[in-house]
């Protein structure tokens, strides 16, 4: 089959294009979306809310499945039984990058950021909980009182940490925690919304395509930076349920890592 066969090209392949024309001049951080962009990004979750688990050759796990091809990690996070997370590599340009995830039965990925990246996250079977947060800027006008209550609630935060890690507070939002499964629509990021999040298994073995656009390069300031959540503070949307959060940059925790396995679906091409 030819990259050009029409009806006969694999989904996988037109997602892939369709990143592709999407991310190739995506907005810069802080620029608001161009019309060009807003359409292409659309095109784009469409195709994705269609692939299911077969279209990439698939099939769901059970509980007790091992994870075939999956790379032993250094110590000390060489566990027994494998590693909770695997990856499969579909293909990857200087604009995208696009992959499955493969998650054990009560595995997560902890909370993490996507430095200045677009995202798009669909799942291909079982079902995943994701919270996702924002970051907030430090309060830089407003009322007196309110900037009191910002100090306060910041020094209350930071005294729970040692002097050398107080400068990895953030003040952050969480948005959402929402469960999605084969039949939802795509969970999407942007560098300004919903940038960080946290992904939990829900009730046995789940997998999920990943798109990220630019990919992760330490070498251009896009590392991925883990997080936990130190302290809550007051609800800031009660209607939809947001609430302001204190998030203290950490390593990457030990209980987590994550293998490789072979991808067994259709080729890519660009």
């Amino acid at each position: 089959m030819m990259p050009g066969d029409g009806n006969m090209t694999s989904i996988v392949q037109r997602i892939a294009r369709q990143a592709l024309a999407t991310f190739r001049t995506p907005p810069r951080v802080g620029e608001e979306s161009g019309k060009s962009f807003l359409e292409n990004h659309s095109k784009l979750k469409s195709l994705v809310t269609e692939v299911r688990a077969a279209d990439l050759k698939l099939a769901p796990r059970r509980a007790d499945d091992g994870a075939p091809g999956a790379v032993s990690p250094p110590p000390p996070y060489n566990h027994h039984g494998g590693p909770p997370v695997t990856y499969m590599h579909i293909c990857e340009t200087d604009q995208f990058s696009m992959g499955v995830f493969l998650l054990k039965s009560g595995a997560s990925i902890p909370l993490h950021d996507h430095p200045g990246m677009h995202g798009v996250l669909k799942v291909m079977y079982g079902k995943v909980r994701i919270s996702c947060f924002d970051r907030l800027e430090r309060p830089a006008g407003g009322t007196q009182a309110a900037a009191a209550a910002a100090a306060a609630a910041a020094a209350a935060a930071a005294s729970q940490l040692p002097p050398a890690q107080r400068d990895a507070l953030r003040r952050s939002l969480l948005r959402s925690t929402e469960e999605y499964t084969a039949e939802s629509a795509p969970c999407v990021l942007s560098p300004d919304r919903d940038n960080l999040h946290q992904i939990d298994a829900v009730d046995g073995p789940t997998a999920f395509m990943d798109i990220l656009a630019p990919p992760y390069d330490p070498d251009e300031d896009r590392d991925c930076h883990y997080y936990k959540v130190l302290a809550e503070a007051k609800v800031k949307d009660p209607e939809h349920n947001e609430k302001e959060v204190w998030l203290v940059e950490i390593s990457q925790p030990p209980d987590f890592w994550c293998g490789a396995e072979p991808y067994p679906g259709p080729e890519v091409c660009l």
